[in-house]
């Protein structure tokens, strides 16, 4: 469908005007609403959305929406809230006279049809401005027409989207341990192993030379982790007690599990340098008192500040080079562990929320959403 290229509205789109939302207080209860028509006021653009990458990362989203905001990315009537979702969409109104109509942009999307949002910048990049957005980091503000962004394949898309943020996120795990010299550990202890994230996190740390990464996972998902051939050692959750509890080790805790948190926490005990919370894969089981555990207290690792420290040190330029750098080398690998599989509609993009919060999903699957029917090409 042609796209018009100037400020103004383009041709009229079939796109059903609905929206994903979950109660903020029983993450099982959903619904799928109809979005209200609104009508753009000076400074606001309409995106309507391609397509959007439905991870774990998500579920995190969920269950720290209070704690991080996330819920207020786009504000929803309560009890219910939005999750924000990594996607791509294309500018089909504005009423800003810097952004023209057309140009497919990457950024973070509510599950719906579109979004309207208050912009500032260029037809290149813009930030949501929004009164709503005013304490969240810049990272998670941002959208950018893919048609300059070097990192952007049009043969990947939907790995892209996949693994674009979260590699980012891990990235910054791995180069803040570097930074801080694995804080004397020899070895990295990963938790939920064969979820997208850890899985970036692996493909980092193997380019350390003389640093072990361990990766923890379900006895379910054991042999797919080991056929990654990123980790130097795979073990299931109950076999923590069959490590050498003397080997200085650091934990990033891609599970969120209170169980294995203690598990690994209790076995090295003072050996355990540092203890990094990142995701929530597990998020039924959070309980138990961190500040009771031996060694490290538990800390929440928040990228968007290990970025903005080596955007000082290094600039933005140079930090957005590495970053692309080491992503384009895991996404070319993608072809021997990853398969996408397309869902659609209220049904599947509800199927697909329900397969990721009870833990159903097939690690080798990355499940790419859309109100609408997606063009393959």
């Amino acid at each position: 469908m042609p796209i018009s290229l100037a400020v103004g509205v383009a041709a009229a789109t079939t796109v059903p005007a609905m929206i994903f939302e979950v109660n903020r207080q029983d993450l099982r209860e959903t619904r799928t609403v109809e979005q209200p028509a609104v009508e753009l006021i000076d400074g606001q653009i309409r995106l309507t959305i391609e397509r959007f990458a439905f991870t774990t990362n998500n579920v995190t989203y969920a269950v720290a929406g209070d704690m991080l905001d996330y819920w207020g990315f786009f504000p929803a009537d309560a009890p219910f809230g939005h999750i924000p979702a990594m996607g791509l969409a294309t500018i089909t109104e504005s009423a800003n006279a810097a952004i023209a109509v057309g140009g497919r942009y990457f950024g973070f999307y509510p599950m719906a049809a579109e979004a309207v949002i208050t912009a500032s910048g260029d037809s290149t990049s813009f930030r949501d401005v929004g009164a709503h957005r005013a304490n969240h980091a810049a990272v998670y503000t941002g959208f950018r027409n893919v048609a300059d962004d070097a990192t952007f394949r049009a043969d990947k898309v939907d790995e892209y989207l996949l693994l674009w943020g979260m590699f980012t996120t891990s990235f910054l795990v791995d180069d803040y341990l570097a930074d801080n010299g694995f804080t004397g550990a020899s070895q990295t202890l990963v938790t939920s192993a064969s979820s997208k994230t850890s899985i970036s996190l692996a493909a980092c740390l193997a380019e350390r030379d003389g640093h072990r990464a361990v990766g923890l996972t379900s006895g379910r998902n054991r042999a797919f982790v080991e056929g990654l051939g990123l980790y130097d050692q795979v073990i299931t959750y109950d076999e923590i007690d069959q490590l050498d509890p003397t080997v200085a080790s650091a934990l990033v805790d891609m599970a969120g599990s209170g169980t294995v948190r203690s598990a690994v926490h209790n076995h090295f005990a003072q050996a355990l340098t540092v203890s990094l919370s990142v995701g929530a894969t597990h998020w039924e089981d959070q309980g138990g008192a961190d500040g009771d555990l031996p060694g490290p207290v538990p800390e929440f690792f928040f990228a968007p500040s290990q970025s903005a420290k080596r955007t000082k040190e290094w600039g933005a330029k140079e930090l957005a080079e590495r970053i692309a750098t080491a992503f384009n080398k895991v996404v070319d690998g993608t072809d021997t562990w990853l398969t996408v599989e397309h869902r659609t509609g209220p049904a599947g993009i509800e199927a697909t929320y329900r397969d990721l919060l009870e833990g159903r999903a097939e690690p080798a699957i990355g499940f790419v959403c859309a109100v609408s029917p997606i063009d393959p090409s």
